[in-house]
């Protein structure tokens, strides 16, 4: 409405007070130009974050004898990896004559955050230009002007040992900055339905009974899910936590045998950082009982641990080792998980498919059992595919070496995931509405 405003006071020849606002503020631009406006936007800011750690390293000697144009072209290459870009890396053997090649897919999952975080708030700035049947303008033109600065950006910076894969370049940043967006643009409008012109709680309420139900059991089962997902999360977080701060002196040792000076550190530490997501999720799989892989011919398990030669990283003196005799204790943690889920869906009072059920059944603990069997097996898969998309996004490829395999198997640690919360999900649901009786009123 506002923009509705501005445009007709722009026109008026007549309105002096609208010629002076149209002088201070300027002609509103096109929804298409003012989106390409805000992606760029988001592009170049993104881009001066990631390249002051790496220019401040070469100030200081820390890429030896390297131009400013190599650090640069650095610069662009992290650019490209906090978008999740693939990268195909060779270098030379040790022998001066074997070339070693690979791909690097692992990309430290707090780097997205940042470009997610500016395109969050153009995609505000664009819903607050546009009316909802407008908006896909500043949307296709934030997400073209974003994928052409990927693409001259894989082009720049490709080197003889550095080589962006090109639609990787142009896709992979679009699709982050449109999430970003659209999660933004749905923040300023204050609804999906307003989101997208279309008045949700109307066809909803033209909709049969039957349908409503089914809807709401639905949606009940997916929050479940979440809310177990976000109790695995929160478990691992807390053992990796304990684990870090148990070893902080081993990691300081490593700091010192580094050696990487005050601007080495600050990048080494945020490089470290920027890796916590990753290792919250690997820890998920470990408590799980999956377990995670790091590097060739290595697995780490509550039941398992094989480790080979790994690099002199601080945060890599947290593993476990020693006696792992009680480790499988640590199973109980996504089933426990599982449990508050159980309990949150027994107070969300949405279970109407043993509603359904109890009409269609006439003996009651039949069609009770059926429905929280069910109730456990879809809660556990939801949770196991959110667990399964977790452990995709946290592994991959450091490159070339022994470190090509990172990460947990994302379908053996939905397995194990989605086991483990069902039955917490059926014992939750099962206790819960003894723990959520009233002492007073049974008075």
């Amino acid at each position: 409405m506002e923009l509705m405003k501005k445009k007709a006071e722009a026109t008026s020849k007549t309105n002096p007070r609208a010629l002076l606002r149209v002088f201070r503020e300027g002609i509103p631009l096109p929804l298409v130009l003012q989106g390409a406006l805000e992606a760029l936007q988001v592009a170049i800011f993104v881009a001066l974050i990631f390249a002051v750690p790496v220019v401040g390293v070469w100030l200081t000697g820390g890429w030896g004898n390297s131009s400013i144009e190599s650090a640069l072209r650095l610069s662009g290459q992290v650019w490209l990896k906090a978008h999740g870009v693939p990268l195909d890396i060779s270098t030379v053997a040790a022998d001066g004559v074997t070339e070693i090649s690979g791909v690097m897919t692992l990309t430290p999952l707090l780097f997205p955050i940042i470009p997610f975080l500016f395109a969050w708030r153009a995609g505000r700035r664009i819903a607050r230009a546009s009316y909802a049947d407008q908006l896909w303008q500043g949307i296709a033109g934030a997400l073209v002007a974003y994928g052409f600065f990927g693409f001259i950006t894989g082009f720049a910076v490709r080197t003889a040992d550095v080589r962006p894969h090109i639609w990787a370049s142009i896709l992979m940043p679009m699709i982050i900055l449109g999430i970003g967006v659209v999660i933004g643009t749905r923040r300023e409008a204050g609804s999906w339905s307003r989101l997208i012109g279309v008045d949700l709680s109307e066809r909803i309420a033209q909709s049969s009974q039957a349908s409503r139900w089914a809807g709401s059991y639905v949606a009940a089962i997916t929050k479940s899910a979440f809310v177990a997902f976000m109790g695995l999360v929160a478990s691992a977080a807390l053992v990796l936590a304990i684990a870090l701060f148990m070893h902080w002196a081993d990691g300081s040792n490593v700091y010192q045998q580094l050696r990487p000076g005050l601007v080495g550190g600050i990048v080494v530490t945020l490089a470290q950082l920027a890796m916590i997501p990753n290792l919250v999720v690997w820890t998920m799989a470990w408590i799980s009982g999956a377990g995670f892989t790091l590097g060739v011919g290595s697995h780490l398990s509550p039941f398992e641990t094989t480790v080979g030669p790994l690099p002199a990283i601080p945060f890599l003196t947290a593993l476990p080792t020693g006696s792992l005799d009680a480790a499988w204790l640590f199973i109980l943690l996504p089933v426990l998980a599982g449990f508050a889920a159980g309990w949150w869906f027994m107070r969300e009072g949405e279970n109407h498919f043993d509603d359904w059920l109890d009409r269609k059944i006439q003996m009651r603990w039949l069609s009770f059992s059926l429905s929280t069997l069910f109730l456990g097996v879809a809660v556990g898969v939801g949770a196991g595919l959110l667990t399964a998309f977790a452990a995709f996004i946290s592994g991959g490829s450091a490159g070339i070496g022994r470190l090509s395999e990172l990460g947990p198997h994302m379908w053996l640690v939905a397995a194990w995931v989605a086991g483990e919360v069902a039955i917490g999900v059926i014992a939750g649901y099962l206790v819960s509405p003894y723990l959520e009786r009233d002492p007073v009123l049974e008075d």
